[in-house]
C-alpha cells in the first residue's frame, strides 16, 4: 500500500488528497496532474462515491465549483472543467479524452473577450473579469460516454443514455437514448 492510499484502498496515487476532497472506499485517483488546476474553496468541492477509478482524470475546478460523482464509476483521461456544478450519478463510464464543461470560461461577445484577455494578462493588474455564463451539467445513472465526447454547460444526460464517441452534447439527452454527432442527435434507443 502506498503512503497516499488509506486502509480501504482509496486515495490519490501521487500524494495526499486536497483537504476539501471526499472519496469513498476503494476509490482510486491516478495522474500526477489530477489536481493541478483544482482551486475550489468549497467544502467538499469534490465528493466521490465508493469503488470508482479515475484513471488520468484532470479535475479543473474553479473557486466556486463543486463536483459530485456517484459509486462504481470509471473515467479514463477525462477533463472535468467546473466553475459551478457537475453532478454525475452511479455506474457512469467516461471514455478517454472526453471533456465536460459547465461554462464557456471566456465571454462570447468580442468586446468582453478583449476585456477578459486584458484582465487575465499582466496588464490587467487585478482588473475583474467579465461575468461568464455558467449552467450545471447533470449526468444521471448508468450513462456510457464514448471517447472524445464533449458535454457542454446546461446539458442533462438521462439515465441509461449512450453517448457515441466524438459527440458534442449541447442540450438534454433523454433517458436510454443513443446520441451521435456534432451537435449530438438522437439516433436510437438503448435496448
Amino acid at each position: 500500500m502506498s503512503r497516499t492510499t488509506s486502509e480501504s484502498g482509496s486515495g490519490w496515487s501521487h500524494g495526499p488528497l486536497p483537504a476539501n476532497v471526499r472519496i469513498g472506499a476503494n476509490t482510486l485517483i491516478t495522474a500526477d496532474y489530477a489536481f493541478k488546476r483544482f482551486r475550489s474553496k468549497l467544502s467538499p468541492a469534490l465528493l466521490m462515491g465508493a469503488n470508482c477509478t479515475m484513471d488520468g482524470v484532470h479535475f479543473a475546478i474553479g473557486e466556486g465549483g463543486r463536483v459530485s460523482i456517484g459509486d462504481f464509476c470509471y473515467f479514463t483521461n477525462a477533463v472535468l472543467l467546473c466553475e459551478l456544478e457537475l453532478r454525475i450519478g452511479n455506474y457512469v463510464v467516461i471514455g478517454w479524452n472526453t471533456t465536460i464543461a459547465d461554462t464557456d470560461f471566456h465571454p462570447l461577445v468580442p468586446a468582453e473577450r478583449i476585456a477578459d484577455a486584458i484582465a487575465c494578462s499582466p496588464l490587467g493588474q487585478g482588473r475583474p473579469r467579465p461575468e461568464v455564463a455558467k449552467k450545471p451539467v447533470v449526468i444521471e445513472d448508468d450513462v456510457w460516454i464514448g471517447p472524445n465526447a464533449t458535454i457542454l454547460k446546461g446539458a442533462r444526460i438521462g439515465a441509461g443514455a449512450w453517448i457515441e464517441a466524438g459527440s458534442l452534447v449541447t442540450r438534454d439527452v433523454p433517458p436510454r437514448s443513443r446520441v451521435l454527432g456534432n451537435p449530438a442527435q438522437v439516433i436510437g434507443q438503448v435496448p
